[in-house]
C-alpha cells in the first residue's frame, strides 16, 4: 500500500504554493507602483489617460511623413514610429549584406582582406555605438560641403541658371531621384506582387523535381524569370501608361525640390547602426560557417563544386541553423539602438515622446507606450525569425 505524503511536505503543493505567493507579491507591487504614480500625477494636476493624444501638437517634424505644427500629438507619434521604422529595416537590410561580406572576408585566404575584415570588427565592436553616431554625425555628415557648393554626383540636365535635376550631395543631405506612383501604379503593383509568388511556387516546384530526379532544379533562375516576366506584363497594361515617374531632385534656395531627400540625421544614424550592427552580424554568420564540419566543403569539392558554389549551396545552408538565433539578437539590439537618433537629433520614436512628454506632461503614459511600441517590434521581429528558423530545420530534415 502506498503511503502519500503530507499535503505540507509534498513538493508538488509547496511549488505550486509558491509561484501563487510569488505572483500575489508581484501583482501587488504593480499594483501600488499604479496608484502611487497615479496619484502623484493627480496631485499636480495631471490626469492620467489618452485624451492629450488628440491635442495640438504645436511643434514640426522634418524627417518623416508628412507633419505640420497643427497636427495632433497622436499624428506625431505616428511619425515618429514610421521614423522609427525605416531607419530599422534600412539598417537590418545593410547591416546584414555588410556582415555577410565581412565574415567572407575575414574566412578568406587573402591576407589583406582578412585582416581589414578584422580589423574592422575589432574597432566598431568595441567602441561604443553612441560614441560612433557622433563621430559619423559631426565628423563625416557635417564636414560636406554648403547647399550652394554641394556635389553633384550625376548630372540629368543643365539650364542657363545652372543645375536643374541631378543627384546631389552636401550638408543639407542626400537627394536622389524616387518614383512617383502614376494612376496604374497599384494594378502593376498586384501584378507584380502576384509575380513573386507564382515565382516562389516556381522554385518549390523545381526543388521537388529535383529531389525527386535529381537533376539540376534552376528553380531560383526561372522563379525570376517568371516574376520579370508578369511585372514587366504589368508594366504593359498598366492603365494611364507607366505606372510611375522617376522625379529627379532640384537645388533650390533653401533645399531640395524633389526627389527624395536621405537628411543628414538620419544618414548618421543609418551609418552608425549599419556598421556597429554589421560588426556583430560578421562574427555571427563566421561562427556558423565554422560549425559545419569540414568533411561537408571536401564532400563538396568530390563533387566539382567549385568555391562560390560550395558556399551558397553546401555551407551557408547548414551554417543558417546556427546563425538564425543569434543574428535575430542583433536585429532587435538594432532596433533598440535606433533611440541613440535622439542624440544626434533624428525624431525616432524615442524623440518625438520626449517632446510630447515635456509638452504635455505625460511622461509616464508616453513612456509607456514607447516601450509598448518597441516590445511590440521586438515580439513581431522574433516571431517572423523564428518561423524562418523553423522553415529552415523543417528542409533539412
Amino acid at each position: 500500500m502506498t503511503v502519500r505524503p503530507a499535503v505540507l511536505r509534498d513538493e508538488r503543493v509547496i511549488a505550486v504554493v509558491a509561484q501563487i505567493v510569488v505572483a500575489v507579491v508581484v501583482v501587488a507591487v504593480l499594483v501600488g507602483v499604479v496608484v502611487h504614480v497615479r496619484d502623484e500625477m493627480q496631485a499636480t494636476g495631471l490626469v492620467p489617460g489618452l485624451g492629450f493624444l488628440e491635442r495640438t501638437a504645436g511643434f514640426g517634424i522634418a524627417e518623416g511623413p508628412a507633419f505640420d505644427p497643427t497636427d495632433t500629438y497622436r499624428r506625431a507619434f505616428h511619425v515618429g514610429l514610421v521614423n522609427t521604422l525605416r531607419v530599422s529595416i534600412a539598417g537590418m537590410v545593410l547591416a546584414t549584406i555588410l556582415g555577410l561580406f565581412t565574415a567572407l572576408a575575414r574566412l578568406s585566404g587573402n591576407p589583406l582582406a582578412s585582416g581589414l575584415a578584422g580589423a574592422y570588427i575589432d574597432v566598431f565592436r568595441n567602441t561604443p555605438l553612441l560614441v560612433q553616431l557622433i563621430f559619423w554625425y559631426r565628423g563625416v555628415v557635417l564636414q560636406l560641403p554648403q547647399l550652394r557648393d554641394g556635389i553633384v554626383l550625376l548630372h540629368r540636365q543643365a539650364t542657363a541658371e545652372g543645375i536643374s535635376a541631378a543627384i546631389f550631395l552636401s550638408k543639407r543631405g542626400l537627394a536622389v531621384p524616387w518614383p512617383e506612383a502614376n494612376a496604374g501604379f497599384r494594378t502593376w503593383l498586384l501584378i507584380s506582387a502576384g509575380g513573386a509568388v507564382a515565382g516562389l511556387l516556381v522554385v518549390r516546384w523545381r526543388n521537388r523535381v529535383q529531389e525527386r530526379t535529381g537533376s539540376p532544379s534552376h528553380g531560383v533562375a526561372l522563379g525570376f524569370l517568371v516574376w520579370l516576366a508578369l511585372t514587366g506584363a504589368g508594366w504593359l497594361v498598366a492603365p494611364g501608361g507607366a505606372p510611375f515617374d522617376v522625379i529627379f531632385p532640384s537645388q533650390a534656395r533653401f533645399g531640395y525640390v524633389g526627389g527624395y531627400t536621405l537628411s543628414p540625421e538620419f544618414a548618421a544614424l543609418l551609418i552608425g547602426l549599419t556598421a556597429y550592427t554589421g560588426a556583430f552580424i560578421a562574427e555571427v554568420i563566421r561562427s556558423g560557417i565554422q560549425s559545419v564540419t569540414r568533411g561537408q566543403r571536401e564532400a563538396a569539392q568530390a563533387l566539382g563544386l567549385h568555391e562560390t558554389q560550395t558556399m551558397r549551396l553546401v555551407i551557408l545552408p547548414q551554417a543558417l541553423r546556427v546563425i538564425v538565433p543569434p543574428l535575430t539578437s542583433q536585429y532587435l539590439n538594432l532596433t533598440k539602438n535606433s533611440s541613440l537618433g535622439f542624440y544626434i537629433g533624428f525624431p525616432d520614436l524615442f524623440n518625438v515622446t520626449n517632446t510630447i512628454g515635456n509638452q504635455t506632461g505625460q511622461f509616464v503614459v508616453v513612456t509607456a507606450m514607447a516601450m509598448s511600441v518597441y516590445l511590440a517590434i521586438s515580439l513581431v521581429t522574433s516571431l517572423l525569425m523564428n518561423i524562418y528558423n523553423r522553415h529552415i530545420r523543417l528542409v533539412e530534415r
